[in-house]
């Protein structure tokens, strides 16, 4: 059975007689949405698993992370488990199994024989089109309304559940600040500096914007390899046509050489997101970092694996290869030693070229194709 707290009579229900609530299912899941709305139903919720652990008795959804919400009663550790839901990935899009952690850690040699059907101009179309749903289903001018009264409706009625004292306005400015960055280290000192309030402010916002899910948040990688690491996150937008939105760029310009400026900086940021995405259910354990030294050294996306084993990937809006590319893969594989399990440089070309010893050049499609791939 499926209730939202946004019906004001399951609203009044929960707030009025939360047991009650809580049982109007019986022998069902029940699927309680916006359930971030009214936080002390938690304690009921977690006072009828304690009678009855039986498992998949409650689905409970939001569009805010409910663990960093400051009211939460209750974490329910142990009676809970939590999973991040994304937009739609490319390799769901396009009824694929994508994942690619777990492809790339042997990438064959027939890899070379693969051809991406992917151009700069269905590149750009992915980017507009974004993962939400709701908005992929509408032509361009439509889904820029969409997404405005989306942005508009959940900075003012969910931004009261997440923290006091913050300004909807205020939050929209750091999100479109945020957004004119993807791909870069997020310095909440100059994000003040251009809005004219105090860092710690700056700081307050885009923790909201975090526990409303509208960021992807990249740690920085700080291994014993070296001291001199710099210690500073990428936060990106999540979604790639919320951020063309709020940059009020549209697929023509992108597609246009003229794009280049914006091109680079969004591209990073989805294949952040295919990864993040990705997460979910590849079949290898591993966590997402970006690597920065004070030397200059600096790779986009860092892989490391369960074991340790670590691959590198460096993303250009490139139609070629370049020897410069693969800098940061090379210096940091050096240190890395045996952990080194490759490297890649993932752009907009249409095959893939063998750029080093375990470094690859590979079209950006790869991502959500490589299971076209044959290993033999």
């Amino acid at each position: 059975r499926h209730v939202t707290l946004d019906d004001e009579a399951a609203y009044h229900l929960a707030k009025t007689d939360p047991q009650a609530f809580v049982r109007q299912a019986p022998g069902q899941t029940l699927v309680i949405d916006e359930v971030q709305r009214h936080l002390p139903l938690i304690l009921s919720i977690k006072m009828a698993v304690d009678q009855d652990p039986r498992p998949g008795q409650f689905l409970l959804t939001g569009s805010s992370d409910l663990l960093a919400l400051p009211a939460l009663p209750d974490s329910l550790a142990g009676r809970a488990v939590t999973i991040k839901l994304g937009g739609l990935s490319q390799g769901e899009l396009a009824d694929r199994w994508d994942d690619f952690a777990a492809w790339a850690r042997a990438i064959p040699a027939t890899v070379l024989d693969y051809q991406s059907n992917w151009g700069r101009v269905d590149y750009v179309s992915a980017l507009a089109a974004g993962g939400y749903p709701e908005s992929r289903k509408l032509g361009q001018r439509a889904r820029g309304y969409w997404i405005d009264g989306y942005l508009g409706r959940i900075v003012t009625r969910d931004l009261s559940d997440v923290s006091s004292g913050l300004a909807s306005n205020r939050l929209l400015e750091v999100l479109r600040l945020v957004a004119a960055s993807q791909g870069s280290e997020t310095v909440p000192a100059r994000i003040a500096n251009d809005l004219g309030i105090a860092p710690a402010s700056v700081t307050n916002y885009l923790n909201a914007l975090r526990t409303m899910r509208l960021l992807d948040d990249l740690s920085p990688w700080t291994p014993n390899l070296t001291t001199r690491e710099i210690g500073r996150r990428k936060l990106s937008v999540a979604d790639s046509a919320l951020a063309m939105q709020l940059n009020r760029l549209n697929p023509e310009a992108l597609a246009d050489q003229f794009g280049n400026d914006y091109l680079g900086g969004l591209v990073e940021a989805f294949v952040t997101g295919e990864l993040t995405k990705q997460q979910g259910w590849s079949t290898e354990r591993f966590n997402l970092y970006h690597f920065r030294d004070r030397n200059g050294t600096e790779v986009d996306l860092v892989i490391e694996y369960g074991d340790g084993s670590v691959f590198l990937i460096e993303v250009k809006a490139s139609q070629t290869y370049q020897p410069a590319h693969t800098l940061g893969i090379r210096a940091l594989a050096a240190k890395l030693g045996s952990r080194f399990a490759g490297g890649a440089v993932l752009g907009l070309a249409s095959e893939p070229k063998l750029l080093g010893d375990r470094i690859w050049g590979l079209p950006l499609s790869i991502l959500w194709e490589h299971g076209s791939v044959n290993r033999d």
